[in-house]
């Protein structure tokens, strides 16, 4: 597209687009959120790590294979049909918009630091539409613009993490720790209770691989910007969560809205710190926001293309899925409306937690694809040793998101197959439709081609008026 609004991410818009929508709002409330489990979380933080790599590389080398936009869903239909993909579609735009409900839930409680007082529910809820549809309005403004503000926003929130995660580990005291494992249940239960929740702190390794149709030499520079974002944001998120767990005693922890704040005030005291941090973090959130609104609106386009979502998706302006954009936009407003209104608490955790099951879909799908491609491939073509590698990373990708699936908890598997089952419905009216119009066009191409009228040729010429010959 020939549009001055539009222009393809290079290696460092892609991998800020990587690291930017992981190290989103989740970074800075996660730590308050697992930490009653214990100590035992930091530890489901490592091993969470090793699996979230390997999910990025398995990316970068399904990327290479098919460089197109959809990701995980180009995979999946490739590997095993419509449904399949169909499935890893329908769970990761679910994922999106439920994921910018509760980033926009998140960005709440870090605007209560920087603006205190006693805020209603009423000013909440409002506060989370305006963090939901400002970053909209940038997507609406075309691809050139969410490359700057995701380019912006992610540099803008390294600064306060680094300072926490680096400064922090020199005012370490381990009596802030609490015990290894709290609670009822075994420590290997914690574990897998803490990293499903954890799990939403790595969702967007597959970001570049989502947008590859919008990056320059998609073959390249993929698979590296999933693996640099990946690997940049882990190193921050370990030093980041130790920094934190360390600072702020465990029983405050527990309670805390906004611990890296708590963390700053903890090392410095006052609360200018605090309301610096909570002032990065509302950039960051914005800022992750403004990629996952993107996101959302990538895998229907892709599913559209193939006939598998409504046709509406196919929207596109200044290299952006309009359409696809302001769907996502009105269901996450949606259910932020749906969670203030009910009354129930712990908004973040649900919500985190139906987005948890949604990414674990799409992930398992993308996995077993590749497998699927390197056990049906021409093994003469490859060489062994890279065949035994990226088999292994296949391996562990898939049984690192299984055991996600499987700590995840029975209310977050209950209402993420909600969510999964209703599209059902949608995918049998799309395949009925598609359906349709291909017995229409086969019916069409079998019809007799209608014979045109045989040339008369022309009245005999009259002898008077032919050239004699002697």
């Amino acid at each position: 597209m020939n549009d001055r609004h539009t222009r393809r991410f290079g290696l460092g818009t892609a991998t800020c687009l990587v690291m930017g929508n992981i190290i989103g709002g989740g970074i800075f409330l996660l730590p308050a959120s697992v930490a009653p489990f214990g100590t035992v979380s930091l530890v489901a933080f490592g091993v969470l790590t090793v699996g979230a790599v390997a999910l990025a590389l398995v990316f970068g080398r399904l990327a290479e294979r098919h460089p197109d936009t959809g990701g995980p869903y180009v995979y999946a239909r490739e590997a095993f049909g419509d449904f399949a993909g169909f499935l890893s579609a329908w769970s990761y735009w679910t994922m999106t918009w439920v994921s910018n409900a509760a980033l926009a839930v998140a960005a709440v409680g870090y605007v209560h630091v920087l603006l205190p007082g006693h805020p209603s529910k009423g000013t909440d809820l409002a506060v989370a539409l305006i963090a939901l549809w400002l970053p909209a309005l940038a997507n609406f403004a075309g691809t050139r613009y969410i490359g700057l503000v995701q380019t912006v926003s992610t540099v803008l929130k390294f600064i306060p993490l680094l300072f926490i995660a680096v400064v922090g580990l020199f005012f370490f005291d381990p009596h802030n720790l609490g015990a290894f494992h709290e609670g009822g249940g075994s420590a290997f239960g914690g574990m897998s209770a803490a990293a499903a929740i954890l799990l939403y702190s790595y969702v967007g390794v597959e970001s570049a691989a989502m947008s590859a149709g919008e990056v320059r030499d998609p073959e390249r520079n993929v698979g590296r910007a999933t693996v640099l974002g990946t690997i940049g944001s882990a190193v921050v998120y370990l030093l980041g969560t130790v920094a934190v767990f360390g600072t702020v005693a465990h029983d405050k922890l527990v309670k805390s809205q906004a611990p890296f704040s708590d963390a700053v005030n903890a090392m410095f005291g006052g609360h200018w710190g605090g309301t610096v941090v909570a002032l990065a973090a509302v950039v960051s959130i914005v800022g992750a926001l403004n990629g996952w609104t993107l996101m959302s609106a990538q895998s229907p386009y892709a599913a559209a293309k193939d006939g598998l979502f409504p046709a509406a998706f196919l929207t596109k302006r200044r290299g952006v899925p309009t359409f696809g954009v302001l769907a996502a936009g009105v269901l996450a407003s949606a259910l932020t409306v749906l969670n203030y209104l009910s009354g129930s608490g712990g908004v973040f955790e649900i919500l985190v937690l139906i987005t948890t099951f949604s990414a674990t879909v799409p992930y398992l799908l993308a996995a077993g694809a590749q497998v699927y491609f390197l056990l049906t491939g021409r093994r003469d073509k490859v060489r062994p040793a890279r065949f035994a590698r990226d088999l292994t990373l296949a391996l562990t990708a898939f049984g690192f998101t299984f055991w996600l699936v499987a700590g995840a908890g029975y209310a977050a598997i209950y209402q993420g197959v909600l969510f999964l089952f209703a599209g059902i419905l949608v995918y049998a009216v799309m395949a009925a439709r598609r359906t349709a119009r291909q017995e229409d066009d086969r019916a069409a191409a079998q019809l007799p081609t209608p014979r045109q009228p045989e040339a008369v040729p022309p009245p005999a010429a009259d002898d008077a008026a032919l050239p004699r010959t002697t």
